[in-house]
């Protein structure tokens, strides 16, 4: 492959520099992570954006969470058509074959592809309405979303609205799974909806008795 290249330097530097450090002080536990195999208990579905840090929210350790990222932290609703479906493998993966006893959706403020979902349902953002638009196809999962916030007039409490509405899809879309249907109701595995504010460090926990997000 002709077009790869050597790693930035900084990145080499921040290597070296965990090597020396972190990993140093705590190869125990990796050599006994590598040894004995993941056995994570809970899986974590955020986005990629690169704000949200789960590890660091949770103070989590290596070999804790079995974190999957996608755009705007969505899960696809349950398909069985043979094609690629990285979230719905990752969730496969986790639940089978991990037996993570969590599955946790993590949303949060300022989530750009919750944001192009509502320019698309706007009419805003015709590139995100093209086939060829791998994002605007992905965004479609929330689309139907969109008619629970149009009476919103603020636009920060809209967007806020519906990125939370994602969370509250991904759990629906969750329970379309058979093996996770059944993990529930056998009472193998809990579902969990989080939404995090980046800027103030709030987490918010969705209250399904109450239909709302509530803080931690």
């Amino acid at each position: 492959m002709i077009h790869a290249r050597p790693l930035p330097n900084y990145l080499v530097h921040r290597y070296q520099g965990w090597k020396a450090t972190t990993y140093k002080e705590n190869q125990v536990w990796y050599r006994r992570l590598a040894s004995e195999g993941q056995h994570p208990r809970a899986m974590v579905i955020s986005c990629c954006d690169s704000r949200v840090h789960v590890t660091s929210i949770f103070g989590a350790d290596s070999g804790e969470f079995f974190i999957h990222r996608n755009i705007a932290n969505l899960v696809p609703p349950f398909e069985a058509d043979g094609n690629r479906h990285g979230t719905s493998a990752a969730l496969e993966y986790a639940v089978t074959v991990l037996k993570v006893a969590h599955v946790i959706v993590l949303g949060h403020s300022q989530c750009g592809g919750v944001k192009g979902c509502m320019d698309m349902c706007e009419g805003k953002a015709p590139q995100l309405e093209s086939n060829d638009s791998f994002v605007g196809r992905w965004m479609d999962i929330l689309r139907p979303k969109y008619e629970l916030v149009t009476k919103i007039e603020d636009e920060k409490e809209k967007i806020r609205a519906l990125e939370q509405h994602a969370v509250v899809a991904s759990l629906e879309n969750l329970m379309s799974f058979p093996f996770v249907r059944n993990a529930v109701e056998s009472e193998t595995l809990s579902l969990h909806g989080l939404w995090t504010e980046i800027g103030e460090g709030g987490l918010e926990s969705y209250d399904p008795s109450k239909g709302i997000f509530l803080p931690v």
